[in-house]
């Protein structure tokens, strides 16, 4: 059994495993060569063989025990026909969408649109540098989702004044997502995703309603995703209450960002637990990376642990810092 399934199924490891998020991404050199050649990212997304050196280049280089496939949150609305680009410096554009015509959309086409995708995961699947490792496949959640179809670009500075206008689109649109995303989780577990995560990226900015954008749409993907035999990951980024989510959604494992204190977290959750250094840590130096790092391994050395950060690694990171962050794990007894 690989170590991170040890640890979600059995509660236990021999050691802790890690990986990061966005590990295959714009810290390593090897991967800005690659973005360099092929400014568009979606497109690159949509590069099956690409894509597949891109996922593991950061399994040569660290020895991560786990694979995050590269691809995007956002290629479910592409998906589904709303168009989407990523503009330097800026972050994602989406274009306006036909309510109307997001319900013709048939599965039939959605798979095929999303094809290359699940094309990767066959590829890492026969790859030899993943034996005896997971392959993360991942969805957005239904809310993310929502913010992005409908605020049309990262809300940084909040949703648009005029967000919760249409109410009937909104709960149309909830239904749309919760079909496709069990379409898309469905796709890549049949091609080889052996785990699955779900990012809820701004389930921060909900204030209100919280059954109906956080936990019934996020219980239902762990459900139908647990009904698969595949373990789920939940990384609702931002909430204040990680106790409620966890006793209502009863993930196979709760993802923590860096605004948790995990000391306090144990008191209440007995789930598989992973995450939680700031990624800005890998911005400081060894000394300070070290204190922080086994701060989180001390925590949780008597419960299950996968080591993680608590949202995604830094553009900015140097190679050396992550590769002092593995040998600090790794040497921990």
């Amino acid at each position: 059994m690989t170590p991170i399934k040890e640890c979600l199924i059995n509660n236990k490891t021999d050691f802790v495993p890690m990986w990061l998020m966005r590990q295959a991404g714009r810290y390593l050199p090897e991967f800005r060569e690659i973005r360099k050649a092929n400014p568009n990212f979606v497109n690159l997304c949509l590069n099956s063989e690409l894509s597949k050196i891109i996922t593991l280049q950061p399994i040569k280089r660290f020895n991560f025990d786990a694979a995050i496939i590269f691809s995007d949150i956002l290629m479910i609305p592409y998906g589904l026909g709303q168009k989407v680009d990523f503009k330097k410096n800026f972050g994602p554009i989406l274009e306006d969408f036909d309510i109307e015509k997001l319900i013709e959309i048939d599965e039939e086409r959605f798979t095929k649109n999303l094809s290359p995708i699940y094309q990767l995961l066959a590829n890492l699947k026969k790859s030899e540098d993943l034996k005896k490792k997971d392959i993360i496949g991942f969805v957005g959640a239904p809310w993310t989702l929502l913010v992005y179809m409908v605020n049309k670009a990262s809300p940084k500075n909040g949703l648009i004044t005029n967000f919760f206008s249409d109410i009937g689109l909104i709960n149309n649109l909830l239904k749309i997502l919760d079909k496709f995303i069990k379409i898309h989780i469905k796709n890549q577990v049949n091609a080889g995703a052996s785990i699955i995560q779900i990012f809820d990226s701004w389930s921060g900015l909900i204030k209100s309603d919280f059954d109906k954008y956080l936990y019934d749409p996020t219980l239902s993907l762990v459900n139908y995703t647990k009904s698969l035999g595949v373990p789920v990951i939940c990384f609702p980024r931002g909430i204040t209450d990680y106790n409620q989510f966890c006793k209502i959604v009863k993930p196979s494992m709760i993802n923590i960002d860096y605004d948790v204190d995990p000391k306090n977290l144990i008191k209440n959750i007995d789930l598989p637990i992973q995450g939680g250094l700031h990624p800005e840590v890998l911005l400081t130096n060894k000394a300070h990376l070290k204190k922080e790092v086994i701060k989180y391994l001390e925590i949780f050395k008597d419960r299950p642990y996968v080591f993680n950060l608590g949202h995604g690694i830094l553009p900015e990171t140097k190679i050396e810092m992550v590769e002092e962050l593995v040998k600090i794990v790794r040497e921990f007894k």
